[in-house]
């Protein structure tokens, strides 16, 4: 008998049956965190407004320590409807992340044994535990010194109300005044809080790296000073020209490589333990 004829067609419907039984699992887990989402984003665009409040707090605050009225203006008829969306489509994520993270770990999870699971698990915990403290950072510390440091180059008796005198000295002075669109605010805030949430998940992806074995604490403090160049450009590209901001930022994030080292420097210590009391 020929090769060909010695295959066994059920052979090829058992070996692709698991196969169709991860894409079952993957597409039901898929349809979970999309219906997470959708709800999240619904329950988030009936509270649009005070969540819009809650994210305009820093350029108010910058507004009033200069005496100004704080207000931003919609530039299109439609632009308020989309400012709602985006900030639903935000707080959607936010809310259903929990929810989407348990998907992914009920996918994955059948796959891995148990000290797998026992490995992976801290870090799928600390993920969005540090996103939300690189988030309030951005919030509370780094937005305020940005929104200030913008809103310096304003001049004439608008931009400072509390100073008539500086209009009488110049009275051709042209004024520049803030007048911010609502819709490029969110985006600016929006992209702070995400840059410094993903910078802050350094430390859990190092770690889960080192874990693996893809990285050494050797390898990651022999290319420290590359690091330091790479996180100046980031503080640079990130943060506004405002010198007090970059260094408060690239602190931050170097300091979170130097925890990564000293985590994975525990791990292949804790590993080499284990190796030799196995070899006893």
């Amino acid at each position: 008998m020929s090769a060909k004829s010695d295959k066994n067609p059920d052979s090829i419907d058992d070996s692709s049956a698991p196969l169709i039984e991860h894409l079952a699992e993957l597409r039901t887990r898929l349809i979970w965190s999309v219906l997470a989402f959708v709800v999240a984003m619904v329950l988030c665009y009936t509270v649009w407004n005070p969540i819009y409040n809650f994210l305009t707090r820093p350029i108010c605050h910058a507004l009033e320590t200069r005496g100004q009225e704080c207000g931003l203006i919609l530039l299109k008829l439609q632009e308020g409807f989309f400012v709602a969306i985006q900030i639903s489509f935000l707080g959607g994520f936010v809310l259903a992340f929990p929810i989407i993270a348990y998907q992914l770990w009920r996918f994955v999870a059948p796959g891995l044994y148990r000290s797998e699971k026992a490995a992976f698990l801290p870090f799928l915990v600390a993920s969005p535990v540090m996103f939300m403290i690189g988030a309030a950072f951005a919030y509370y510390i780094i937005l305020p010194m940005a929104y200030d440091f913008f809103l310096g180059f304003q001049q004439g008796p608008l931009a400072l109300p509390d100073d008539p005198a500086a209009a009488e000295q110049n009275p051709h002075l042209a004024g520049i005044v803030f007048q911010g669109s609502v819709s490029e605010y969110l985006t600016l805030t929006t992209k702070f809080i995400l840059a410094f949430g993903l910078s802050f998940q350094l430390p859990v992806a190092l770690t889960l790296m080192g874990k693996a074995g893809l990285v050494s604490s050797e390898g990651l403090g022999s290319v420290r000073r590359y690091a330091i160049v790479v996180i100046l450009i980031l503080a640079a590209i990130v943060t506004p020209p405002d010198v007090i901001s970059q260094i408060v930022l690239f602190t931050v994030i170097y300091g979170l490589y130097e925890v990564s080292i000293f985590l994975v420097r525990r791990i292949e210590k804790k590993r080499e333990l284990e190796e030799r009391e196995a070899d006893v």
